[in-house]
């Protein structure tokens, strides 16, 4: 184990060679536009209306009732469809005597002949509303199904960011979305967020669009109790990472261009205020309960609270976006090879999301601490290091080292080699990293295409 991390820290060592010599994260965000500035001067914030309790999915069919909707498509995926999440989803619409159609051939971890299928699906059943009942792959295939059901002569990459898709703003208006996630990760309740893999070039995409979040998330704490213990692990993983990821971002008033109408300003706009404090709560709440969430399933307050610091990381993330893990992590889900991570039962190879998240995080955030270094040092505190004695030129390796073993205490797989990459695959992991500018260009430190190749080698092992 020491040898394999001397030959990580001297990897990660080489990287950092930048001082820190930028404003970033200063906290100075009040600026007035300027004339002929050319990065942002605002930032706004989009979310679901989010309702949490247990038991508050039977209150689903009172509002679709309450909305006038009279035809409603209830989407989820095979395996959840028979278990009790979707049978009180299903119970309260009969109930309030909604007519509704179940698509349960949602695709775990998407890809855009999935989303096709689901987007057909919705346009041939002309439906008024929507309800998503699963993890992101549920609530995101339901999102671009809404979308693309409510503008027919669209194609599919009108809308997918660039420089995959063509970007367009989203100007069609949209039908009731009910999002009732069964998972603690991906905040997808919350936020204008739709991915997918992108099976041409073998990585993910997406769509960004403040326009197709859900109108209203019914966080119900007692579907986390069906959650196996790594499909909560992994889970819990995209919540650490959307909480570092969001609070390092590059800061909103350091992001170009600065828009000339409001709706080019992106949904993914750089760390902000009130962002902050959203990812600072989440993971604070990681640090006390996932451990407790994974190693007991019949620890309830540890499992409801993960379920809810989900809905708070995707508050923060999903206004002030991701960088590095995300952008690194979807070639690495969008290329696997045989890898089948335990607990999940799909038909097909799978590095779930979370997993292909945090397996870079220990190289990525040593990287790019160099630029806020105190950002780094406060998420290492909060994750039980102990910083008093420590250097701000250390701010990285503290931090890459308190991952690491919250990564070890959680038996999470060692590093990219044991999902089943090796250094030969390096070229093909950052020529899929590179389409993903809406995420990687919130790094708060540049890189390169061979800075990129050196952090995927550091991430073969961890430990």
């Amino acid at each position: 184990m020491s040898a394999g991390r001397d030959q990580v820290i001297h990897l990660l060592k080489l990287l950092q060679r930048a001082s820190c010599k930028c404003p970033a994260h200063s906290h100075t965000y009040s600026q007035a536009p300027a004339a002929g500035k050319t990065t942002d001067y605002a930032f706004e914030m989009a979310v679901s209306n989010i309702r949490y309790g247990e038991n508050v999915t039977k209150e689903v069919g009172m509002d679709l009732q309450n909305l006038g909707m009279k035809n409603v498509c209830v989407m989820t995926d095979k395996n959840l469809a028979q278990l009790p999440p979707v049978r009180a989803v299903l119970n309260s619409l009969i109930r309030n005597k909604i007519n509704f159609s179940v698509y349960d051939n949602v695709r775990v971890e998407p890809t855009d002949k999935s989303f096709m299928d689901a987007i057909e699906f919705a346009r041939k059943g002309k439906f008024d509303a929507y309800v998503a009942v699963g993890g992101g792959s549920v609530m995101d295939t339901c999102k671009a199904a809404n979308l693309y059901a409510s503008s027919p002569e669209s194609d599919l990459l009108d809308f997918v960011n660039a420089p995959i898709g063509k970007g367009k703003p989203v100007t069609v208006p949209l039908n009731p979305l009910i999002a009732v996630p069964t998972t603690s990760g991906t905040g997808s309740e919350t936020t204008g967020i739709a991915i997918f893999d992108y099976e041409e070039l073998n990585a993910k995409t997406g769509i960004a669009s403040r326009a197709i979040k859900p109108t209203l998330g019914l966080i119900d704490p007692l579907h986390t109790l069906h959650m196996p213990e790594r499909v909560i692990a992994n889970s819990g993983f995209d919540v650490l990472c959307h909480s570092l990821e969001s609070y390092t971002a590059l800061p909103y008033h350091m992001r170009s261009p600065c828009p000339t109408n409001p709706i080019e300003r992106p949904t993914y706009q750089g760390s902000n205020p009130i962002s902050d404090v959203w990812a600072k709560h989440a993971l604070r709440i990681v640090a006390k309960y996932l451990k407790r969430a994974v190693k007991n399933p019949d620890d309830r307050e540890a499992r409801f609270s993960m379920h809810l610091a989900s809905s708070f990381a995707g508050i923060g993330f999903g206004n002030a976006g991701v960088h590095l893990c995300h952008g690194m992590s979807y070639p690495i889900s969008g290329l696997v090879k045989t890898y089948r991570a335990k607990d999940y039962n799909v038909e097909h190879p799978i590095v779930p999301h979370g997993l292909s998240v945090v397996l870079t995080s220990p190289a990525v955030f040593s990287f790019t601490a160099s630029m806020c270094p105190e950002r780094h040092l406060e998420a290492a505190e909060i994750l039980g290091a102990d910083i008093r004695t420590a250097k701000i030129k250390d701010a990285g390796l503290v931090l890459a080292d308190t991952l690491r073993k919250f990564l070890f205490d959680l038996n999470v797989d060692d590093g990219l080699s044991a999902v089943g990459y090796t250094t030969a695959d390096i070229p093909a992991l950052v020529k899929g990293t590179l389409p993903q500018e809406r995420v990687t260009k919130l790094s708060p430190r540049s890189h390169s295409e061979d800075e990129l190749s050196c952090l995927f080698e550091a991430s073969m092992k961890l430990y």
